[in-house]
């Protein structure tokens, strides 16, 4: 009975016209945005720029010959490197052509040289491109020193009001815990994954909003609730079977999403590198988090899922008490947009309110480059764990609230 209960709420959402089209809406950004996240160019001996599998396959061989541990010597030969394709005659040129050809010469270092300019910036907070250009051999020992000491340097002066004692001292020793030196390897695949990740889980979670919003409201939209209450299982096995329709729905949707967009990027683009640390990319290489890619991709992944459900759980919530579609549809609008709204504030405490919005789920990458810190009981314990563990809570105790609320009605 409750699995023949649980199929008929399944197909009242995914029967009606509206959820055939957010549906079909869903596989169309889906495929723009696997799009985007794909297009990962080379540029070849003779200047010109180049796509698809030829252009990926020969940007990993470029980068696989600098492959290898990040150490003073493998330091030494990037800076050399660097310094000598920036001052020959094609990178000094005025000519694009000329400049391209350059430029192509410098991709297997790219990425380094991106870690070169994070490493010996003037200041914590700023990013130089040309820095690495003006950089000699012997500044090499001090490559990984200068991440902890631009640190210091910050919590010192700029951020100094902005952290307690113990959560600096937490901040430093993070960093000082950063195993090095670290392997460097091939990973475009991840780093584009993690880049276009928000956007896939936000999209989801929009079509989630939809689909899961009339769940509640549909027997109150139809005047049909009187029946459905009046039956034997109205009040009891039938409103279970809408929570788990809810949950399966979100499930499904989500992992089905996901697991596409991350098979279809992974398998142009590699899974090299799922082994290094996030801060062998530059986009991560101030992140105190110390993980690797493949951990990057569970947190992501895992805090997308958390986020939808709550969010999720939280419309039926509001649809069940307001009996209204429109009013539980605008729910994931605004926990998704609102926060952006009050970003602009920049404070210490407004940062902190605003890392503990369950908006935060759907983009942990972001999250991870966020210096969010909270003490829980003489422990400081950073924004990524907190509303993980957070909202993983919230969400069971969704379940009974939605159920007791219904089936008074």
């Amino acid at each position: 009975m409750t699995i023949r209960m649980l199929k008929y709420e399944l197909k009242k959402v995914f029967l009606k016209t509206g959820s055939r089209i957010a549906m079909a809406l869903l596989l169309i950004l889906m495929g723009i945005t696997c799009f985007f996240a794909m297009d990962v160019s080379y540029v070849d001996g003779e200047g010109n720029s180049q796509r698809g599998p030829a252009a990926v396959a020969q940007l990993r061989a470029a980068q696989k010959a600098w492959s290898g541990y990040l150490d003073e010597e493998k330091i030494r030969k990037v800076i050399a490197e660097n310094l000598r394709i920036r001052n020959t005659p094609e990178a000094l040129s005025q000519n694009i052509k000329e400049m391209n050809i350059a430029y192509g010469w410098q991709q297997g270092i790219e990425g380094i040289r991106d870690l070169l300019n994070c490493s010996y910036a003037e200041g914590f907070r700023e990013h130089d491109y040309y820095r690495a250009d003006s950089l000699t051999e012997d500044a090499a020992s001090d490559f990984y020193i200068n991440r902890t000491r631009l640190l210091r340097e910050w919590l010192e002066d700029e951020a100094e009001d902005q952290f307690s004692e113990a959560e600096k001292a937490y901040l430093i020793r993070q960093y000082e815990n950063l195993e090095t030196p670290f392997y460097y390897d091939y990973m475009a695949g991840w780093q584009q994954l993690f880049e276009f990740s928000p956007t896939i889980i936000m999209l989801t979670m929009l079509i989630l909003g939809y689909l899961v919003a009339g769940i509640f409201s549909n027997e109150f939209t139809w005047k049909c609730e009187a029946v459905f209450f009046s039956s034997v299982y109205g009040r009891n096995k039938a409103v279970v079977s809408k929570i788990k329709a809810g949950f399966w729905i979100v499930t499904g949707i989500y992992f089905m999403s996901f697991l596409f967009y991350s098979g279809i990027v992974l398998l142009h683009l590699g899974t090299d590198g799922w082994n290094l640390p996030v801060q062998a990319s530059w986009t991560s290489w101030k992140c105190f988090y110390n993980i690797t890619n493949l951990q990057k991709y569970f947190l992501i992944g895992m805090g997308g899922y958390v986020g939808c459900l709550f969010i999720s759980f939280l419309s039926m919530l509001i649809s069940a008490k307001t009996k209204s579609t429109v009013t539980a549809v605008m729910v994931p609008v605004i926990l998704i947009f609102m926060p952006s709204f009050i970003a602009n504030i920049d404070s210490p405490a407004a940062n902190k309110i605003i890392g503990l919005l369950p908006d935060q789920l759907l983009q942990i990458k972001m999250a991870l480059g966020f210096f969010n810190l909270y003490s829980i009981g003489g422990r400081v314990i950073g924004e990524v764990s907190v509303i993980m563990i957070l909202y993983g809570v919230l969400t069971a105790a969704l379940v009974p609230v939605l159920y007791q609320v219904y089936r008074r009605l």
